[in-house]
């Protein structure tokens, strides 16, 4: 006996890869396919690399089409999220920096922020640990959440590991040191463009989650956001500081390069009690998300699907109907 079974819309699915990230968490390390992704491309760049925007190019796009590729062989709306989402491991890395703040170990702080930040952290104070730690929550926010659900729902599994294999690529080569100002460009600037939307859509979401915060978010994303030189972090750091009534930005060091970054929000400075409530706010924000993304997803459903699973409507008269079914057998 054969019965059918109705695929997920993508919105519901990616929703599903969402939850199934908060639940266990991404893969270990040494299996995740996102690191095999970087090993690829790190033997890539060794093979084809030039001090050039053109070389760049090439090397983003091959990027691109492996992430891609992977989605369309893996298929799976759900298990591409999950692989591409990696929510639950940001709060866990910042709370590890806030355990260790706790405790007053700022070596183990200082050990544990290179899993956050690409910034310099010897040297860095209290504060500056903090400040750091809330800073990349906002960005990762979009990074390694909002930006792969919202590719996922748009695009599918080809979405969500595309998008994946992009902001790989730009935290490989997306710097702007000698080696990889030419080289990284492209990289960077299709990170850029992949989370335009998705970290829009993030200081909505914790507008959301913030409701009685939402006219300093709206403000601060606003009118201070644009002068951070990031499109995106801006974005996200901004409505993060309004939310928490903090102020963040300032100095910034990347080895021997050092960037001023502007004031963002109009509170305090940040402090080592102000980590956990970031993480929850990025919780928050992942189970609205999931929320909208379900509900996307259930009625987009509703207006393909026929009302019953053997039934066929055909789209014109004379014309066979689409119907999104899978075919399985009983009892699988």
């Amino acid at each position: 006996m054969v019965r059918y079974r109705a695929r997920p819309a993508r919105p519901a699915a990616a929703a599903l890869g969402v939850l199934l990230d908060r639940a266990i968490g991404e893969p270990p390390t040494p299996v995740h396919p996102v690191g095999w992704f970087g090993r690829a491309m790190a033997l890539a760049e060794r093979a084809d690399y030039q001090d050039s925007r053109a070389a760049g190019i090439r090397h983003a796009l091959l990027g691109v089409l492996a992430g891609a590729g992977a989605g369309a062989l893996l298929r799976s709306v759900v298990l591409s999220t999950w692989l591409a989402v990696a929510g639950r491991s940001l709060g866990e890395a910042a709370l590890a920096v806030a355990r260790a703040l706790d405790l007053g170990d700022l070596e183990t702080a200082r050990a544990a922020l290179p899993a956050l930040v690409g910034r310099d952290p010897a040297g860095l104070d209290e504060r500056e640990i903090a400040r750091a730690a809330v800073e990349s929550v906002a960005e990762n926010t979009v990074d390694a959440l909002v930006a792969p659900a919202f590719w996922a729902a748009a695009c599918g599994a080809p979405g969500a590991l595309g998008y994946r294999a992009v902001n790989t690529l730009d935290a490989m080569v997306g710097h702007r040191s000698p080696r990889y100002r030419a080289y990284g460009w492209a990289s960077a600037r299709l990170d850029d463009a992949a989370g335009y939307l998705p970290a829009r859509l993030t200081a909505a979401l914790v507008a959301g989650v913030r409701p009685g915060r939402a006219a300093a978010i709206w403000l601060a994303v606003r009118s201070q956001a644009p002068a951070h030189p990031s499109p995106n972090a801006g974005v996200a750091e901004a409505a993060f500081a309004a939310a928490l009534g903090l102020r963040l930005g300032g100095c910034n060091r990347y080895g021997d390069r050092v960037e001023h970054r502007p004031w963002l929000g109009q509170g305090r400075p940040a402090a080592r009690s102000d980590i956990r409530p970031a993480v929850r706010l990025s919780s928050d924000v992942s189970w609205l998300l999931s929320a909208v993304l379900a509900v996307a997803g259930l009625v987009g459903r509703r207006g393909r699907l026929p009302a019953s699973p053997g039934s066929r409507c055909p789209a014109r008269p004379g014309a066979p109907g689409r119907m999104r079914l899978v075919r399985t057998e009983t009892g699988r």
